[in-house]
């Protein structure tokens, strides 16, 4: 049983997505303390040729408070015509839209419910079976704190292998995991790169990038480029 965990993101880079395709249960760390002037509610996209940054609107985000504990503000108006005019003319634009619209408009606006949803639309468009889970769904002893929890959402998963993102190198101890019956392992995600329009390519962009230029047969590809370390 491989188990990953994460705090939720909107539409991040694609070693995100490896980590999700790669486990069989994702939890979605929700009832952690939600990470401020972070990458949770922006990223980059392709504008011109070069790297732009969007954000989402939330409200009374804090770091005081979970990530189920904060709502999304946004209406995605002024983001639904940013990835109008910058992606218009990408191959799978038709396609992709309908799946922007689908996440835009969700009416739970509990962010950790927002998000889930749109890994779900993401994971849905490219056959990826995945089974996510929340935090706070999970009978755990709230007590504990970092690696510790970790080890407990696991042990109660039935986990035999722990996958996490490559900077999870400094918070995790394989020698612990060990001790637990679980083997830890860090996941690399490989160069990536496509045709992106007739411009250099540009490394590191959203997802929302790799979906509009590439089929879902592609990026499942890709998805499975990456090395466990």
């Amino acid at each position: 049983m491989k188990v990953g965990i994460m705090q939720p993101y909107f539409m991040p880079y694609i070693g995100y997505w490896q980590l999700m395709k790669t486990v069989d249960k994702y939890v979605i760390f929700d009832d952690v303390n939600f990470i401020k002037r972070g990458w949770v509610n922006r990223n980059n996209i392709l504008n011109n040729g070069r790297k732009y940054m969007f954000s989402i609107a939330l409200r009374a985000a804090s770091q005081n408070k979970y990530f189920n504990e904060i709502y999304v503000l946004d209406d995605f108006v002024k983001f639904r015509k940013t990835l109008m005019a910058c992606y218009k003319k990408a191959p799978y634009y038709v396609s992709v839209m309908p799946l922007m619209d689908e996440i835009f408009s969700f009416e739970d606006k509990c962010l950790s419910h927002f998000l889930r949803n749109s890994f779900d639309v993401v994971l849905n468009y490219l056959n990826i079976q995945t089974t996510l889970l929340y935090s706070s769904d999970i009978r755990k002893d709230e007590s504990k704190k970092g690696q510790d929890k970790i080890l407990d959402i696991c042990s109660v998963l039935g986990a035999t292998q722990y996958i996490n993102a490559i900077g999870g190198q400094e918070l995790y101890e394989k020698e612990k995991f060990a001790e637990n019956g679980i083997k830890l392992n860090f996941l690399q995600t490989e160069a990536v790169q496509y045709k992106q329009f007739e411009n250099e390519f540009v490394p590191g962009l959203s997802m929302i990038d790799v979906l509009m230029f590439n089929s879902p047969e592609e990026i499942n590809k890709m998805l499975d480029n990456f090395e466990l370390l």
